[in-house]
């Protein structure tokens, strides 16, 4: 049996799970949001998996905490991050927790995707779109080989550079979410809230409330089909991604 846990903002790590569970015929895919406010997290399976997105070269908060909190009753354990721009130390970080865990037969990958963080990289546009997608899937379907065939391998752990800019991306998230910003063109349909994976969005008076529980993955900027949410280079209207295959309700 596997058991695949993920985390996913805008889809890209929840299609990789959904289709790595296909691939391996009798895997079941848990999100990490349901499970990280138990009392105990306890990974039992024959193999566990864990998808998630990189961001600013580092673990989410929220996959920190789970991975930290879990206690691993596996005899194979692989993680995959998906990746916009560079993944750089982020397997470091996984590879110093399970080793901590006593984790001993594991495998650390990284899958291409599209870039999800507007407020920096900018709307995507078709071609680059295209050509992240058929990368995803190829990665992905790699993925699910190497965890079908329980291959091994370990990564290096040295990325300073990494380690400092997680750091500046874990403090920012402090006072960031103050950033966002609706339109008046915003009609209070809540899907920003339905759709955010760590409930950091609360609607008061029929407007969405942006809290300090935010990991800014960034859902709600991308996928508001009012296209009403501002933060840093997103400006009203601008175009928003979610993975192609996956529907809105699969999210949050």
């Amino acid at each position: 049996m596997t058991k695949i846990y993920y985390f996913s903002g805008t889809g890209n790590s929840l299609w990789s799970a959904k289709r790595i569970s296909e691939k391996t015929g009798d895997s079941g895919i848990i999100n990490i949001s349901c499970e990280i406010n138990k009392e105990h997290i306890i990974l039992d399976a024959e193999s566990v998996v864990i998808v998630f997105p990189s961001y600013a070269y580092g673990l989410p908060v929220i996959v920190k905490r789970f991975l930290k909190k879990a206690v691993f009753n596996t005899n194979y354990a692989a993680a995959f991050a998906t990746y916009g721009s560079k993944p750089l130390g982020t397997m470091g970080a996984v590879q110093k927790i399970f080793k901590k865990k006593n984790v001993r037969k594991f495998y650390l990958g990284t899958i291409p995707a599209q870039e999800n963080f507007l407020a920096i990289f900018g709307p995507p546009k078709d071609e680059k779109l295209k050509t992240r997608l058929t990368m995803h899937e190829n990665a992905t379907e790699e993925a699910a080989r190497i965890i079908a065939e329980r291959i091994e391998n370990r990564v290096s752990g040295f990325y300073p550079f990494s380690a400092f800019v997680s750091l500046l991306f874990f403090l920012g998230r402090k006072f960031l979410f103050r950033f966002y910003r609706t339109g008046k063109n915003c009609n209070g349909c809540g899907i920003c809230s339905n759709v955010c994976p760590v409930k950091a969005v609360i609607m008061k008076n029929n407007r969405p409330l942006f809290t300090k529980k935010c990991e800014l993955c960034q859902a709600c900027v991308n996928i508001c089909p009012q296209r009403a949410i501002k933060f840093g280079r997103v400006k009203y209207g601008s175009r928003g991604y979610c993975h192609p295959s996956i529907g809105i309700n699969e999210l949050g």
